[in-house]
C-alpha cells in the first residue's frame, strides 16, 4: 500500500464532510470543493478522521489510494485555510493593475495583457510589481499562477519577466566579442 495512503486525513474544525457514493464534498469557511473518488479506492470516516484504502491489491489501486488521499487532504486544507501563490514582475515598466476581477498587465508588449480571474480565485496587487493569487482549490491556484507567468516567463539573460516569488532564475553570460 502507498505510504501516503496509510496516513489518515484529519478534518480541521469547521469543515463539513459529505459522501454520496463516489462523490466527496468538503465545505468550510473558504468555500466548497467536490471530488469524484476513483472506483478502486475505498473511503472510511471515523468522526473527523478520513482514511482511504485500495479496494484490491493491484498496483493501480494502491497508486490511486495515495493520489486520492493527497487530493482529499488538499481539499481539507483548502476549504479551511486556503492556498496562496505570489508572483513578481521583474523589468523596467512591468506593472500589474487590478480592476474588479480583471488583471491588467503591462509586460513590454505593444498592448496591455488582460487576464480575467476564474470563479473561486481572488487576485490582489499589493504593489505594482506583485500579484497574490488566493483560492480554496490548490490545483486551480497553481494553474492561474502558471497562466499569468506564461504571458512573459523570465528570460535567461536579464531575468526580466513574470516569476514566482521564490523562483531563482539562473542568468546566462552574455556573448563576448
Amino acid at each position: 500500500m502507498s505510504r501516503i495512503a496509510k496516513e489518515p486525513v484529519e478534518l480541521p474544525e469547521g469543515v463539513e464532510f459529505n459522501q454520496n457514493g463516489n462523490i466527496v464534498t468538503l465545505k468550510g469557511s473558504k468555500g466548497e470543493l467536490t471530488l469524484e473518488l476513483n472506483s478502486e479506492v475505498e473511503l472510511k470516516q471515523d468522526e473527523n478522521v478520513l482514511s482511504l484504502a485500495p479496494r484490491s491489491g493491484s498496483r493501480f489501486s494502491r497508486a490511486m489510494a495515495g493520489t486520492m488521499r493527497a487530493l482529499v487532504a488538499n481539499m481539507a486544507e483548502g476549504v479551511s485555510q486556503g492556498f496562496e501563490r505570489k508572483l513578481e514582475l521583474v523589468g523596467v515598466g512591468y506593472r500589474a493593475h487590478l480592476q474588479g476581477n480583471k488583471l491588467n498587465l503591462t509586460l513590454g508588449f505593444s498592448h496591455p495583457v488582460v487576464y480575467e480571474a476564474p470563479g473561486g480565485i481572488s487576485l490582489e496587487t499589493p504593489s505594482q510589481t506583485e500579484i497574490v493569487i488566493r483560492g480554496a482549490d490548490k490545483q486551480q491556484v497553481g494553474q492561474v499562477a502558471a497562466e499569468i507567468r506564461r504571458f512573459r516567463p523570465p528570460e535567461p539573460y536579464k531575468g526580466k519577466g513574470v516569476r514566482y516569488a521564490n523562483e531563482r532564475v539562473i542568468l546566462k553570460e552574455a556573448k563576448k566579442k
